[in-house]
Formats: structure tokens, C-alpha cells, sequence
């Protein structure tokens, strides 16, 4: 194919499609009318013999073809905008109309956020924050199509491309009632950790009881009873407190949330040690040319969170 009878502009209406899944929306994004968009997708099926975009419904899903393109295509589309696009500077303390929308689940609301927000009121607070559900199942997709600007959290999938910054490295410890009855002795191995019943945090709406540390012990050729689920992780502190449960969390959400008083940690078994995890933030391809988005990831990397936490 010779590529100066190419019309490079069909590549930015086939991003346009594939991140919108609409025809008229595409067409709104790039300021096109609807035919216009529409005689391009015919162009596009013609240059790459391939339907591209299929209509289900009230969209246009993209056929495996498309799935296959658009990590080629994209990369292409956005050194040319970084080679047109004059250089531009984000100044936080007086960026206005501007809205950076973070997803994160519980344990990243509780240790990340206060002090993400905190230096985001100080540093820029003319910009508005929007904080959603992350969702593991479509975090991908989401910053994929620009929906969310930085997802935030540990076990994050990524494609390539996408920016990838370790915040800290999370442990994991365990909780039990000061007033267990089989923990009374002082004893504590891994035989005792798994015979007794666990509560288990598992944010997911798939019905899993299993975690990281079910895995693990999957690799040992053991298994552990979880007795009870929990959607939001600061429950496991106050069911633990009150019953015969014991639980494995996030070190720094149990040091936040665990009474003292009602709760001992135990350190986990030495087999099970192993099972430490990075928190990350993910971002989209649109951080690497977008100033205001490289200032937001840059500004949480530099909070040190791991070391506020210690």
C-alpha cells in the first residue's frame, strides 16, 4: 500500500469510533457531521477490507480487526499531535474549569485520597475532583477512552503504553479478637491460621471468597475456611472485635481502623510473607500529552504516601 494515497485523517476518525462506540458522538468529538464520520467508516472498511465497526444495539462494537489496530494506530496519532501541539504549561494555582476524575476503591479511600485531596485543595483549588467506584473489570477500557484520568490502587492492569508509577509497597497483617478463645495460648502458625474461620474483603460483585492469600495457599496445597465476605473493607476491624473471625488486610488500613483495645495483630504465618503487593497509580496514554494530567500523576508520586503511612 503506498502510504501517500493514504488519508490520514480516516486514522482519527477510526480513534474517534473506537473510543466512543458511536457514530454521532464520534462526529460531536471531532466536530464532523454524521455522514461525514459515516462516509469515513466506509472509507476505512475499504482501505482495511474489514467491517471495523459493527452495530449491536445503539453501538458500534469493534470486530477483532479493529481490536487489533487500534495499539498500532493510536501510538502513531499520538506522536503526531505531541508534533503539532505548541508547548503548553498546566499552572495548578490558578487552573480553572478543569476536572481530574480519580477511581478508586475502599482501601485506596481510605490511605490515598485524604492526602491526595488535601494537596490537590492547596495546590490547585480551582479545579474540581470527581472520585468514582474502580471498577478491576473496566478500569482498562475507562482509561482507555478517557472516562477516568488515573486510576489509583494495588493489582491494577495496564496495557502497554499507559503510565504506570509505584506509589508504595502494601503488607499484609493479621487481626483477631483480644478475646479469641483458640488464640488464648500464644500460638500461632500456619497450621492454627487456617484452621480457624476467616473474614475475607472482596470488593468484587462476582460472589468471590477468594483473595491473594487463598492463592498463595492454593501454590502450598492448602486451603482456608472464609466464613464471611465483605464488600467494604473497614468492616473487617469491627466483625473481628466481637466474634471468633480472624482477617487479613492491608497493614496500614488495620493500624487505622482496629481497636487496640478490642484487637491484637499477629504477623502473618512465614509461608504466606511472600504476598506483599505494590500500590500504583494507572494512567492513560493521554498523561504522557496532556500537562495538566502529567502535573496531577507527578504531584501524587511526589507525595511519598508510603512514608506518611509508615
Amino acid at each position: 500500500m503506498n502510504l501517500s494515497s493514504v488519508d490520514l485523517n480516516l486514522l482519527v476518525v477510526f480513534e474517534a469510533l473506537y473510543q466512543t462506540r458511536n457514530v454521532t458522538v464520534a462526529g460531536q468529538r471531532l466536530n464532523r457531521a454524521q455522514p461525514s464520520v459515516s462516509n469515513a467508516l466506509a472509507r476505512l472498511r475499504a482501505l482495511f477490507d474489514d467491517p471495523l465497526f459493527i452495530r449491536s444495539g445503539g453501538s458500534m462494537m469493534p470486530t477483532a480487526r479493529a481490536h487489533q489496530l487500534m495499539p498500532q494506530i493510536q501510538p502513531v496519532l499520538e506522536q503526531i499531535h505531541q508534533a503539532l501541539r505548541p508547548p503548553t504549561r498546566f499552572d495548578p494555582a490558578t487552573a480553572s474549569q478543569r476536572r481530574f476524575r480519580l477511581a478508586a476503591g475502599d482501601y485506596a479511600d481510605i490511605t490515598l485520597l485524604p492526602a491526595i485531596i488535601s494537596r490537590l485543595r492547596q495546590d490547585a483549588p480551582g479545579i474540581d475532583i470527581r472520585v468514582s467506584r474502580l471498577d478491576r473489570r473496566t478500569v482498562v477500557q475507562q482509561l482507555e477512552r478517557g472516562e477516568i484520568d488515573v486510576a489509583l490502587g494495588g493489582h491494577l492492569e495496564a496495557t502497554e503504553g499507559m503510565l504506570v508509577q509505584s506509589l508504595f509497597n502494601e503488607s499484609f497483617t493479621c487481626i483477631a479478637s483480644r478475646h479469641h478463645p483458640k488464640l488464648a495460648t500464644g500460638s500461632w502458625d500456619l497450621q492454627q491460621y487456617i484452621s480457624l474461620p476467616h473474614a475475607l474483603y472482596a470488593p468484587s460483585d462476582d460472589g468471590s471468597a477468594r483473595g491473594i492469600v487463598d492463592r498463595r495457599l492454593t501454590e502450598l496445597g492448602l486451603e482456608r475456611r472464609v466464613a464471611a465476605t465483605f464488600s467494604h473493607i473497614i468492616a473487617l476491624p469491627a466483625v473481628v472485635a466481637d466474634s471468633d473471625l480472624i482477617a487479613t488486610l492491608a497493614y496500614s488500613v488495620a493500624r487505622q481502623f482496629a481497636d487496640p483495645a478490642k484487637i491484637r495483630f499477629l504477623p502473618l504465618p512465614t509461608e504466606l510473607a511472600a504476598t506483599a503487593f505494590s500500590i500504583e497509580l494507572v494512567a492513560g496514554r493521554q498523561a504522557r500529552r496532556d500537562p495538566a494530567l502529567t502535573w496531577l500523576c507527578d504531584t501524587i508520586t511526589g507525595l511519598n504516601l508510603g512514608e506518611k503511612m509508615a
